[in-house]
């Protein structure tokens, strides 16, 4: 995998994580553009990440909420 991949891969988590965001998994996928002519790789990043929020409520009247 390039280097440079990795890197841009690691500034975005970086950037993620600066809004206060949990990542919680990263996939980078390396391959040759279909479309393209070229014979550079492009990459796509998936990146999930999780950030819990404040309720207004108490969250006792949540019906999705386990108790």
């Amino acid at each position: 995998m390039d280097e440079d991949m990795l890197a841009d891969q690691r500034t975005l988590v970086a950037l993620i994580e600066a809004e206060g965001w949990d990542v919680t998994d990263v996939e980078l996928s390396a391959y040759d553009s279909p479309w393209a002519d070229e014979d550079d790789p492009e990459a796509t990043v998936t990146i999930t990440a999780r950030k819990p929020y404040e309720s207004e409520s108490d969250g006792d009247d949540n019906p999705f909420k386990l108790k």
